[in-house]
C-alpha cells in the first residue's frame, strides 16, 4: 500500500503522523511511505532521518493526496485540503466529526473512507488511540490554567499550590476519563484543591482510592456542577461521548456566577465544547478570550504545543493499526478487527457512525450493510 503522510496545517500544530521508526516499520513490510518535506520540522524529526528510513519524501500537500492510497494525519483536514480528497481514498486521523458538519459533508460528497482514531474502541470501552493525547492535553490543561490564573496574565493572581497558611487554588476537574484523571494527578501534585465531577460512582470511587492529596468527588448533576463550579479558581472541561458532541454541562448564568479572573479550560472544545460560554474555538497564537470576566482556554489541538512528548505518544499507539489496514486492506481489516471497526465513520458515500450522523442529521447506515463478513 502507498501511506502519505503530509505536513499538519492546523494553526500551531507542530505533531506528525509518522516518526522514521514507524516508516521503517511499514517499508520493510513491503509498504511505500510518502513524507511531505517538513513535516516532521515542528517535532524535531529531519527530512535525512525519513530518507534513511525508506521514505520518499515528496514535495507539497497535493503531491501526498494525490498519489497515496492511505492518507494519515494528526488532526482534521483543513479546508484547503478539501480537493485532495477522492473516492476510495483511505483518511486515518483524528476527525471530531461531530464538531465538523462541513468536513463530514465533504467526506460523504468524495466518497472518503474515513477512520477516526478517537472511536476506535476496545471491547472493555477503553479508546487507545485518544487515551495518549488525552493524557497529553489533561496534564497540559493544568499546566495552561495554573499560568493564565497568575495576575500577569489576567487571572486572579493565585498560587495554584498555596503556601503555609494561605490555602491552596480550588481546581475543578469536570469528567474523571483519561482527561480528567490526568489532569487531577498534575493538580494535586501541585498542591491545589481537587474537585472531580463524574456521572460514573464506580470511577469516582476507584479514584478515591488511587489519588492522595487533597481531592473530592462529587456526582455529576447541575446542582453539584452549578456549586462547584461558583467556587472554583479553575474549571477544566473533561467530558467526552465518544464520537458525538460534547454535552453543554456548564451554562452561561453558571459562567456568570464565577469568580472574577477565573480559568475555564475547555478540553472538550475539539468535540464542541462541554462549557457553554466556550462558543468559539482559539488557537495557539491566541488562545484565550475573557467573558463575563472568566479566562477561556478552548484550544481543540493542546498536545501539538509539545510536539516532542506527542508525537511519539501518538505514533507509538497508532502504528499497530495502521500496519493493520496496510498489511490487510480495509475490508479485511475491518472484518478481523471489531476495535478498528468501530474507527470507522464514512464509507463509500455514507455515514456510519450514529453519533455523527445524528449531530449533522445526516442519514445513518451501518457498515455491516456495506461490508460483507462484518
Amino acid at each position: 500500500m502507498i501511506i502519505g503522510v503530509p505536513k499538519e496545517l492546523k494553526e500551531g500544530e507542530n505533531r506528525v503522523a509518522m516518526t522514521p521508526a514507524g516508516v521503517d516499520e511499514l517499508v520493510k513490510a513491503g509498504h511505500a511511505v510518502l513524507v511531505q518535506r517538513g513535516a516532521g520540522a515542528g517535532s524535531g524529526l529531519l527530512d535525512d532521518e525519513y530518507a534513511a528510513a525508506g521514505a520518499e519524501l515528496v514535495e507539497d500537500t497535493a503531491a501526498v493526496y494525490a498519489r497515496a492510497e492511505m492518507v494519515v494525519k494528526v488532526k482534521e483536514p483543513e479546508p484547503e485540503e478539501f480537493p485532495y480528497l477522492r473516492e476510495g481514498q483511505i483518511l486515518f486521523t483524528y476527525l471530531h466529526l461531530a464538531a465538523f458538519p462541513a468536513l463530514t459533508r465533504r467526506l460523504v460528497e468524495a466518497k472518503v473512507t474515513a477512520i477516526a482514531y478517537e472511536t476506535i474502541q476496545l471491547p472493555n470501552g477503553a479508546l487507545p488511540l485518544l487515551r495518549p493525547m488525552s493524557e497529553v492535553a489533561g496534564r497540559m490543561a493544568v499546566q495552561v490554567g495554573a499560568r493564565l490564573l497568575e495576575k500577569t496574565q489576567g487571572g486572579r493572581g493565585v498560587l495554584l499550590s498555596g503556601v503555609p497558611g494561605v490555602p491552596p487554588a480550588d481546581v475543578v476537574v469536570i469528567g474523571a476519563g483519561t482527561v480528567g484523571t490526568s489532569a487531577a494527578i498534575v493538580a494535586l501534585g501541585m498542591g491545589a484543591q481537587v474537585t472531580l465531577i463524574d456521572k460514573d460512582a464506580n470511577r469516582l470511587r476507584y479514584l478515591e482510592e488511587i489519588l492522595h492529596g487533597n481531592r473530592i468527588t462529587v456526582m455529576s448533576n447541575r446542582y453539584n456542577i452549578e456549586r462547584a463550579v461558583a467556587y472554583a479558581d479553575l474549571v477544566i472541561g473533561a467530558v467526552l461521548v465518544p464520537g458525538a458532541r460534547a454535552p453543554r454541562l456548564v451554562t452561561e448564568d453558571m459562567v456568570r456566577q464565577m469568580k472574577q479572573g477565573a480559568v475555564i479550560v475547555d478540553v472538550a472544545i475539539d468535540q464542541g465544547g462541554c462549557v457553554e460560554t466556550a462558543d468559539r474555538v482559539t488557537s495557539h497564537r491566541e488562545p484565550t478570550y475573557v467573558k463575563h470576566g472568566v479566562i477561556h482556554y478552548a484550544v481543540p489541538n493542546m498536545p501539538g504545543a509539545v510536539p516532542r512528548t506527542s508525537t511519539w505518544a501518538l505514533t507509538n499507539a497508532t502504528l499497530p493499526y495502521i500496519q493493520q489496514v496496510a498489511d490487510k486492506g480495509f475490508i479485511k481489516a475491518v472484518q478481523d478487527d471489531p476495535a478498528l471497526r468501530k474507527g470507522v465513520n464514512c464509507y463509500a458515500g455514507h455515514v456510519v457512525l450514529d453519533a455523527v450522523a445524528a449531530a449533522h442529521g445526516l442519514e445513518y447506515v451501518e457498515l455491516r450493510q456495506l461490508v460483507p463478513g462484518l
